[in-house]
């Protein structure tokens, strides 16, 4: 049987060539640097798992999120770990910049706009995501103008620290998005990756993956029961190898996944039976407090 490495790869910011200056002594490496923080200005950035555009997409990075950056390969791309998740990979150094001015808010709406100016005919300069952080200098009527002079219609705009409710009815906000292998976006989303943005909004801490989010124990109580006599209640976080969906009552799960190619709403047992055709037994139930 091989053995389980002492540091998990996705979020462990080490290579034989170059670790974070934290690990040493604790990885083998040829060089330790302390590495520079960066912060994301493009409206979301892809972290992918080689410095290439065609390389898997293992997450993406939101405008405003902290990255560290411990290397750079001299053609466009930068190697660190995201501050929000600790996710590791390339990124393209021209979605990043030094740290501005801190964040304090964050879209709230699925997507929305910022322009250049005051006047909404104006064309917009950028589409933002839901959970993109902006720092906003100030309020003029129904624009909020961030530090950097674009505006953005206050309405869609929320403090930093102003936590959603319910992680389930934000999940449900995304019903009819397209399904995106390491997506975190209205434009695209996998399943890890809507139950980690639905969450975040409450201000739950959760992991990139859906095997990591089995195994985090902020995320809810395991159920001892066993699969077959489970009686799903809503905020439930029910896992397969690979799969995460969320309970919205005793009758339906709302998830992200491949068979819809899209986050849809699907009866409880057709998704177990479905899934069990495709050979996956339900591994695990997390029972949240939402």
């Amino acid at each position: 049987m091989p053995s389980v490495p002492a540091f998990d790869p996705r979020v462990t910011p080490a290579r034989a060539d170059v670790a974070a200056k934290a690990l040493e002594g604790k990885v083998a490496s040829a060089r330790y640097v302390e590495g520079e923080l960066r912060e994301v200005v493009e409206p979301q950035a892809p972290l992918r798992g080689a410095p290439r555009p065609d390389a898997p997409l293992l997450t993406e990075a939101l405008k405003g999120e902290r990255v560290t950056i411990y290397d750079a390969n001299g053609e466009g791309w930068a190697w660190g770990q995201l501050a929000a998740d600790g996710y590791v990979g390339w990124l393209p150094e021209n979605a990043l910049a030094r740290p501005g001015a801190a964040p304090t808010h964050k879209v709230a709406a699925l997507r929305t706009l910022a322009f250049p100016g005051p006047s909404i005919k104006m064309p917009p300069r950028e589409a933002l995501p839901f959970g993109a952080r902006l720092a906003i200098a100030r309020v003029e009527e129904r624009m909020a103008v961030t530090a950097a002079g674009d505006h953005v219609p206050a309405a869609h705009l929320a403090p930093l620290d102003a936590d959603e409710a319910d992680f389930v009815a934000v999940a449900e906000r995304f019903v009819g998005t397209p399904y995106l292998w390491g997506g975190k976006t209205a434009a695209g989303l996998d399943c890890s990756g809507l139950v980690q943005i639905a969450l975040t909004a409450c201000g739950v801490v959760c992991p990139r993956d859906s095997d990591m989010q089995e195994r985090a124990e902020a995320l809810g109580t395991p159920l001892r029961s066993a699969p077959e006599f489970y009686l799903p209640r809503r905020g439930d976080l029910v896992f397969w190898k690979g799969h995460v969906a969320i309970a919205r009552d005793p009758q339906s799960l709302i998830h992200a996944n491949a068979f819809h190619m899209a986050v849809a709403v699907e009866p409880v047992a057709d998704a177990i039976a479905r899934i069990r055709a495709a050979g996956s037994e339900i591994t695990s139930v997390r029972r949240t407090a939402g």
